[in-house]
């Protein structure tokens, strides 16, 4: 009876190779769902070439809404409330403010909640939404009639003209604007920048409802996205890790970091020790990919877009001289899977383990119910 028993289960195992364990389909299992008849769960599988991987490597780079639309022209010198003045009133021949013929003459001023400050003899004086110079001419005509010929200086400590940078800076907080001071590189390098790789990071700018949103590494690489700012603007440090992961008939299994610029197919399966020999199947490297809508349709790819792009399996042929060339060419996008499937061969030795080992129960109890019945 065990004997019989056994002998099913082996012919179980003949009969449903699949059921064998595995870290990940096998490369027949990957084609018939490229296959499928299912097209809204189908994924495209491409054969990499020299000319296909350099016409993905000379892709257009992937399109943002960039930060050129928020450049603002706003001045950075605007009196807001709770901004404090400096006022030095100039009165030749009076003592009325200072001794002799000049000094300062006010102790500091803060803008009310009405956007107003008290100055002696003129009263309340709004100066909200003003420039300095604004200010001091404001202050000069209230006072007229009632000094001589005075002349006003304002300079003001502003807080409401100021940004605030969060996220991935050391050290996060408010950051004042003025005519010196005004781009987004200035804010970031004053508020003692990231220190993660540029590639690494996004740039996040909101303001009065609307968000703004750029790679660091653009930034830094293109005029146009240093933009001026305008009080009020909150700049979001974001880091978001470049990783590709490897599973299969690897020497290592890992989930990696991109590194700053481009990393080739060659670079990555270097990275993670290369291929099994005496796992992997050389003629089948796959890498899965969300690729972008606009670079499937230059590749006339038919297969439906999802949230995350049209699904791609590109697959490439180690087994050949040729493939080392296409994989040092092919480029490694963020979130993509390099998966090596196991060679028919040591699948078939994986199954042969398998029926080792049942031999060896069926062994095993044999001897042992001999055992019991003499």
């Amino acid at each position: 009876m065990t004997r019989t028993a056994a002998s099913l289960m082996i012919l179980a195992l003949l009969a449903g190779c699949q059921t064998l364990p595995r870290d990940g389909p096998s490369g027949s299992g990957v084609n018939n769902g490229a296959s499928s008849v299912d097209a809204t769960r189908s994924y495209a599988m491409v054969d990499l070439s020299f000319e296909l991987s350099e016409r993905l490597r000379h892709a257009p780079p992937r399109s943002f809404a960039g930060l050129a639309l928020a450049d603002s022209h706003e001045p950075t010198d605007i009196i807001g409330i709770g901004d404090t003045l400096a006022v030095s009133i100039f009165a030749p021949g009076t003592n009325l403010f200072a001794s002799g013929d000049s000094g300062p003459s006010l102790p500091p001023l803060t803008v009310d909640r009405n956007g107003a400050v008290p100055v002696p003899y003129a009263g309340s004086v709004t100066v909200r939404g003003m420039t300095p110079g604004e200010a001091a001419t404001a202050i000069r005509r209230s006072l007229a009639g009632k000094v001589a010929n005075p002349q006003v200086v304002v300079t003001a400590n502003s807080a409401s003209n100021s940004v605030t940078v969060l996220g991935d800076v050391r050290n996060p907080g408010r950051q004042a604007l003025n005519a010196n001071h005004d781009q987004l590189l200035d804010i970031i390098a004053a508020a003692g920048g990231s220190s993660r790789s540029p590639y690494d990071v996004d740039v996040v700018i909101m303001r009065e409802g609307r968000t703004y949103s750029a790679p660091m590494s653009v930034v830094t690489t293109k005029f146009d996205e240093n933009i001026r700012l305008q009080r009020g603007d909150q700049i979001n440090l974001t880091y978001r890790p470049r990783r590709f992961s490897s599973f299969g008939a690897f020497n290592a299994v890992a989930r990696s970091e991109l590194p700053p610029g481009p990393l080739t197919l060659s670079e990555a399966l270097s990275g993670v020790g290369g291929l099994d020999t005496n796992q992997a199947n050389a003629r089948s490297v796959l890498v899965f990919r969300f690729e972008r809508p606009e670079v499937a349709q230059a590749l006339g790819l038919t297969q439906p877009v999802t949230s995350r792009g049209v699904p791609v399996v590109y697959r490439l042929n180690l087994n050949e001289g040729q493939g080392f060339f296409i994989a040092s060419n092919f480029q490694i996008e963020p979130d993509d899977i390099i998966y090596a499937p196991r060679s028919g061969a040591a699948e078939m030795r994986k199954f042969f383990e398998v029926v080792q080992s049942m031999t060896r129960i069926v062994y095993d109890l044999s001897v042992t119910n001999n055992a019991l019945t003499d």
